[in-house]
């Protein structure tokens, strides 16, 4: 009897397939998604016999409610070399369902899944957004690229810049909620990674608002000028300081811009970044629990699979991912350096741009009744400098939080 022949028994439809929250399985496929390797845990809840499932189509156990967005966007990912994480409702053989947070990377000769349960409130988040882009595929005609262009704009109105910055998120919540609901310690390393994203998330704030103060600080020095030279003769100090002023104030922007937030820094991409490094640290710990699973295999499994073989895949995975973690926290320390020593010279710069705006007030001083219309101008550029001390101060402090991160 063909998978697609099977008869669902009607009243398993609508029911939930039991999947135990401390238990993990896993699938091994080819490049075109065909099962070659599966432990019995995926064979228990999925209600389908080992044996059976092996040289089938993974997607024997897809269920219909699913959007086809989410295989197109996994598809696309893992067919590129990464790896990709996503909620997932799958079909039982008899009818029923069962949500799980899969983890998918590459390995040789193709891909592995790995699964756990869900338990997060974000799956009941993604079940409603699943269950509207499903509705919209069916009653507008959605065709796959187009559902997954409407499922990443979606994630963006919900804060997440790309699907890896989602994908991490959500894996670090599942695990955290995992561990709560088994009654186990809090995993440290997801902790200390999510502390780490929310320094990493301040910093980019804090350094977008520092970006914004320099743009709004570009006029005053033009207006200071302007009218510095209609009451003072030409070429006299308070319009030559001013000068001196816009210049140093520009020079310190665009330095800033070159070196720090410029299209060819990876700075903009320092959330990402730590994000990355919590989905693989979360899959290399999936990895090593798919290991102990397959320790406790039945007889039965051990005599379909060779275990041996499917452990030492996981193993060799479980080191790449760890690999890529350590690398992903490098490239955050040092980025944070790097905008540390920005930090240091924009001080540096701010103590001759001080001296410059104290000489402006004291030549203002010297011109009698006609400087004091230039006093609230340069009143302002102090104001606009103190908050900009207290930003780079800010900055250094959440960058060297960062830097000294432990790998």
């Amino acid at each position: 009897m063909s998978f697609e022949d099977r008869t669902l028994a009607p009243q398993a439809r609508g029911r939930e397939a039991a999947f135990a929250l401390d238990e993990v399985f896993f699938s091994r496929t080819d490049s075109r998604g065909v099962i070659l390797a599966g432990n019995t845990v995926f064979s228990r809840v999925s209600k389908f016999p080992l044996q059976e499932m092996l040289g089938a189509p993974h997607k024997l156990v897809r269920h219909p409610d699913m959007p086809r967005a989410v295989f197109q966007l996994m598809w696309d990912t893992i067919r590129n070399g990464d790896t990709v994480g996503a909620y997932v409702k799958n079909k039982a053989s008899d009818g029923s369902y069962y949500w799980v947070f899969a983890v998918i990377t590459p390995c040789e000769g193709g891909y592995l899944s790995a699964r756990i349960k869900p338990s997060s409130p974000l799956l009941k988040t993604m079940q409603q957004e699943y269950a509207r882009l499903r509705q919209a595929e069916l009653n507008e005609g959605l065709e796959p690229k187009q559902s997954v262009d409407r499922l990443l704009a979606r994630l963006r109105e919900m804060g997440y810049a790309t699907y890896s910055d989602f994908a991490g998120h959500a894996l670090a919540e599942e695990l955290v909620a995992r561990d709560a609901g088994l009654h186990r310690p809090a995993d440290e390393r997801i902790v200390e990674r999510r502390a780490m994203f929310a320094t990493a998330e301040r910093l980019v704030q804090e350094t977008e608002a520092l970006v914004q103060d320099f743009e709004s600080m570009r006029t005053i020095p033009h207006n200071l000028r302007v009218i510095a030279s209609r009451i003072e003769p030409a070429g006299g100090p308070v319009t030559v300081l001013s000068q001196n002023y816009s210049a140093m104030s520009r020079e310190m922007s665009s330095w800033f811009e070159a070196h720090v937030w410029g299209k060819d820094s990876n700075f903009r991409a320092i959330k990402g970044t730590v994000t990355a490094a919590i989905f693989v640290e979360g899959l290399a710990r999936i990895l090593t629990e798919c290991g102990h699973q397959l320790e406790q295999e039945n007889p039965d499994a051990a005599a379909t699979i060779n275990i041996t073989h499917e452990q030492g895949i996981l193993k060799q995975l479980k080191g790449v991912q760890v690999e890529k973690a350590g690398s992903s926290l490098r490239d955050v320390r040092f980025e944070a350096a790097r905008i540390q020593k920005a930090c240091m010279t924009l001080h540096r710069h701010f103590m001759a741009l001080t001296t410059t705006r104290v000489l402006c007030k004291i030549e203002c001083a010297r011109l009698g009744n006609v400087g004091e219309s230039l006093n609230s101008i340069i009143d302002e550029l102090g104001l606009f400098q103190d908050r900009i001390s207290a930003r780079l101060e800010e900055i250094t402090r959440l960058s060297t939080a960062l830097s000294a991160e432990d790998s």
